[in-house]
C-alpha cells in the first residue's frame, strides 16, 4: 500500500479541536488581534508586517477601493440586476474587468519601475539628480519603443491626483519611501522634457510603486488592487440594493439604440 501523500502549507490547517493560520492559533492569536489588511499582507508574504508597512499597505487598499461609476462598478450593478440571486456572480463580473485600463495599472507600473531599476542593479542613485538621470533614460527608452509610461496621466485628475502626494507622504513618514517610489517621483519631475507636456502621476501608479517597495511579489500586485476593489464593489452592491440605478443604466441604452446597416 502506497504512503498517503502530504501537502505542506504554512497557511490554514484544521484539526479536531483547533485551527492554525500562519503558525498561529486562529481563534486565540488572530481573531480580534490582527487587522484584515495586516493579515492580507501576512498571508501573501508569510511574514508579519511592521506597523509602518501595515499603514502603507492599508493606505494603498483605501486608495484603490472605489472610484464611483467605473466600468467595473457598472458591470457589478448590471450583473446584480440580471441575477440578484448571485452576489458572487456580480462581484466576480466586476473583478474580471480589472485590466490594463482600470486597476491593472498598479501592477503595470510596479513591473515597469522594477525593470528600470534592474538596469542599475544594487547601485541606486544617491540623490534627486541621480534619480532624475535614471528617470530620463527610462522615459526616453519607453518613448523610443513606442510604449506608454504606466502611471502617467489621469482622465479626471489632470492637474494632479490627490492620492499621489498623500501616499508619498505616508511612505516617507514610515521610512518606506524606497527605490520604486523614488524613481516614480523622478519620472514625475522629468517626463515633460521628453514628452513635451506635463502629465500627473496617477494614484494607481503610485500604489504599484508603494507595493513594490514593500517587497510584495510583482505577480500579485494586481491581486492587491482587486482585493481593495472587492470592498468597493460590495459597497456598490449595498448602494444598489438601497438606491438602485442599474435598471436606469440598462434602459438608457436599450431605449436609445439606433439600428444601422451591417458593416462587413
Amino acid at each position: 500500500m502506497s504512503e498517503r501523500p502530504e501537502y505542506p502549507t504554512a497557511l490554514g490547517a484544521s484539526s479536531l479541536d483547533s485551527i492554525t493560520l500562519l503558525g498561529q492559533n486562529l481563534a486565540e492569536d488572530v481573531m480580534g488581534e490582527v487587522g484584515f489588511g495586516e493579515l492580507a499582507f501576512w498571508l501573501a508574504t508569510q511574514r508579519r508586517p511592521s506597523p509602518g508597512e501595515t499603514r502603507v499597505f492599508e493606505a494603498v487598499l483605501a486608495a484603490l477601493a472605489d472610484h464611483g461609476f467605473t466600468p467595473t462598478a457598472i458591470t457589478t450593478r448590471l450583473t446584480y440586476l440580471s441575477a440578484p440571486d448571485s452576489i458572487q456572480g456580480a462581484l466576480a463580473a466586476g473583478l474580471l474587468g480589472g485590466g490594463s485600463r482600470f486597476l491593472g495599472v498598479t501592477e503595470d507600473c510596479g513591473r515597469f519601475l522594477h525593470d528600470a531599476l534592474s538596469t542599475v542593479k544594487d547601485t541606486h542613485p544617491a540623490d534627486d539628480a541621480g534619480w532624475d538621470e535614471l528617470a530620463l533614460a527610462t522615459v526616453r527608452s519607453a518613448r523610443a519603443a513606442g510604449q506608454l509610461v504606466p502611471g502617467l496621466g489621469h482622465h479626471v485628475h489632470k492637474q494632479g491626483d490627490p492620492r499621489t502626494p498623500r501616499l508619498f507622504h505616508i511612505a516617507t513618514e514610515e521610512g518606506l519611501f524606497g527605490p520604486h517610489l523614488s524613481l516614480f517621483a523622478a519620472i514625475g519631475r522629468v517626463h515633460p522634457q521628453v514628452l513635451g507636456r506635463t502629465l500627473p502621476l496617477n494614484g494607481a501608479g503610485v500604489c504599484g510603486a508603494a507595493l513594490a517597495d514593500l517587497g510584495l511579489p510583482l505577480q500579485l500586485l494586481r491581486a492587491f488592487a482587486l482585493l481593495a476593489r472587492t470592498a468597493g464593489l460590495i459597497g456598490q452592491l449595498a448602494e444598489e440594493i438601497r438606491n438602485p440605478v442599474a435598471n436606469d443604466i440598462f434602459l438608457s441604452v436599450d431605449l436609445n439604440n439606433r439600428p444601422v446597416p451591417p458593416r462587413p
